[in-house]
């Protein structure tokens, strides 16, 4: 979009109060935390939408991405009690916990490549049994098996807990990790960085500290990663904004993180009381605002399994450039009341992507073109 036919189309805009935002966008002026915030309470959501897609396609042009990829949650056994949590249990006899064996682990990523997967992403419970060398063996038995298959696995709070119970530093864990096969770091576990926050819904993970510490030493260690914020919980918009600006500041530092991914929160069977799911409009407007302050980050995905297709399509006009992937077998959003699909289906993701008028790109997890889908 042309700079002339941007200041027509914003002529229009109802609040005045962007007027100085769009001219900083303009200009390509980093914004500060008071402008994230009155991004996040104007009721213009159609200007927001235009001015993120102008920075979406500054940067990544009318491309839109996808991956084939399959989820792997080893187990659901954790170390932790976390409120917002409906995915995990403390207690092994617990009927619905379970725990995978190397076999069923390598199998599942067998059926991934079978499909033409790229991509393996695993998380999961801190197994209060498993050492860690059970993790490295996990991961070394999937790359001796598919040495052409990326993994991304283990969250910081997952690296953390490595540490704690094998007595290495971060360094160290991430090193022995790195050498059995590991090929980049999930954002999860990021939540919300305010520690008010972090008191109420999840008490007993790492802070926002240790979570990007934790990534700057991957980083540090040629790992790449993503980097998430789950929303629509307990947190304010200024502790949204506070949010990504920490992560904008960190990616000053490494230049690491390769997308952000704003998470909706999934509402049933924990412990928050929050009935709602967030709204559309929500969904989109925190979108739009990532794309806005995340200057830094390359690429910001509309996560499907938690926003649903419809809005997850939308958003690729509202600063989203990714829709994740196919999945193929998604359980900690589902077991918390997601009402979108466990998977996808490739052709559908081109055909969501190319009905936003935007152009599908099947990339690999580090954003590489795997292929262009041009008509």
């Amino acid at each position: 979009m042309k700079v002339a036919d941007f200041d027509r189309l914003l002529s229009l805009a109802s609040d005045k109060e962007l007027f100085p935002i769009i001219d900083k966008v303009l200009k390509g002026e980093r914004l500060s935390f008071e402008d994230g915030v009155k991004l996040f309470k104007t009721q213009d959501l159609l200007t927001l939408g235009l001015l993120a897609n102008y920075v979406t396609e500054k940067k990544n042009g009318k491309y839109a991405y996808f991956v084939i990829n399959r989820q792997i949650n080893p187990t659901n056994v954790c170390a932790l009690d976390c409120n917002f949590c409906a995915f995990a249990t403390m207690d092994r006899n617990d009927p619905k916990a379970y725990e995978m064996s190397y076999q069923e682990v390598v199998e599942k990523a067998r059926y991934a490549v079978s499909q033409g997967a790229s991509e393996v992403h695993i998380v999961g419970g801190l197994h209060p049994e498993w050492g860690f060398d059970v993790y490295l063996e996990m991961v070394y038995q999937i790359k001796r098996n598919f040495p052409d298959l990326h993994i991304k696995a283990f969250t910081a709070v997952e690296i953390d807990y490595f540490s704690k119970i094998s007595g290495l530093s971060y360094e160290e864990v991430l090193l022995k990790l790195k050498e059995a096969g590991l090929g980049s770091l999930p954002g999860g576990g990021a939540e919300i960085f305010s520690p008010r926050v972090r008191r109420i819904i999840a008490p007993s993970k790492i802070g926002w500290k240790k979570y990007l510490q934790i990534h700057k030493t991957a980083h540090s260690l040629g790992l790449h990663s993503t980097v998430t914020m789950l929303y629509g919980h307990v947190e304010t918009y200024e502790e949204r904004v506070d949010h990504m600006i920490k992560i904008r500041d960190a990616q000053d530092e490494t230049g690491g993180f390769t997308c952000f991914i704003p998470l909706a929160y999934q509402p049933e069977n924990n412990e928050l009381n929050i009935t709602e799911h967030t709204h559309g409009v929500d969904d989109l407007r925190t979108i739009a605002v990532s794309r806005l302050i995340l200057d830094n980050i390359p690429h910001i995905k509309a996560y499907w399994v938690m926003i649903g297709e419809k809005i997850a399509q939308t958003a690729l006009n509202f600063g989203a450039d990714d829709m994740d992937g196919t999945v193929m077998e998604e359980k900690i959003a589902h077991f918390a009341g997601a009402k979108s699909p466990t998977q996808q289906q490739k052709e559908k993701l081109i055909r969501l992507i190319k009905e936003a008028g935007k152009i599908p790109v099947e990339r690999d997890t580090l954003y590489n073109h795997i292929k262009v889908y041009e008509e």
